[in-house]
Parts: structure tokens; sequence; C-alpha cells
């Protein structure tokens, strides 16, 4: 049998945003405690408060934090799990959801639930 030969993969640089301007106007949404919190879980290479170089983690004027991936394998559905349980954390993940907008941008979102109240008053 001949060698395999190991393939290396070129890691490009990536881009996340996640935007949380609604709930954090409207005072329910703590931004900078998420930076926070992503500062101390994010993961790199099994270890937590190992971001170095390699993740950067910036939150601008207008609450959208914006995470910057260099030199190491990064998911977006990883991104969106912390997300998740940030929210399940503050009790605010009944009232929020974090949607796709495009390949590289979460946002959070309300729950439609004025339909709700329309069902009832028919009955």
């Amino acid at each position: 049998m001949a060698p395999v030969k190991a393939t290396t993969t070129a890691v490009k640089k990536a881009k996340f945003v996640i935007d949380c301007t609604a709930p954090a106007n409207d005072k329910i949404f703590d931004a900078a405690a998420f930076e926070k919190y992503l500062h101390d879980r994010i993961k790199v290479e099994g270890r937590t408060n190992n971001l170095g170089d390699s993740v950067v983690i910036t939150r601008g004027a207008d609450n959208k934090i914006t995470v910057v991936v260099s030199n190491i394998t990064f998911s977006k559905r990883y991104l969106k799990y912390l997300t998740k349980k940030f929210l399940k954390k503050n009790q605010i993940r009944d009232w929020l959801r974090v949607i796709a907008t495009d390949k590289q941008t979460f946002q959070l979102r309300y729950f439609n639930i004025a339909n709700e109240g329309d069902e009832e008053d028919d009955e």
C-alpha cells in the first residue's frame, strides 16, 4: 500500500455577527454581559479562556457583537448554541429566539405572540 498523504486544509478567516439591537434597545438584553459571557465560554483547542489571537470579540455602539475567527475551525452552530445558553441562563429564552439572517449573521428576535390573544376571543 502506498502511504497516505496528509491533506492540510487552509482555515480562512471567518466573521460572525450577532445582531441584538431590538432587545438591547428595549432594555431586556444586556449586550455587555453577553460579550463577557462569550469571552468566558468560547473554547479554543478544548479549553476556555484560551482565545489568544485566534478569536476576537467586539461590541459595536449599535449593540452588534462581532466574532472574528482566524487560524482555527469555528462553527456558526457553536455560536448559536452559546447564544441560546446565555438566553436560558438569563431566563429570557421564552421571549427571544435566534434566527440566521444570512450566512454570517444571527439576529435575536421576539416570538410572535400577538396571534394567541385573537384565538381566545373567538371562543
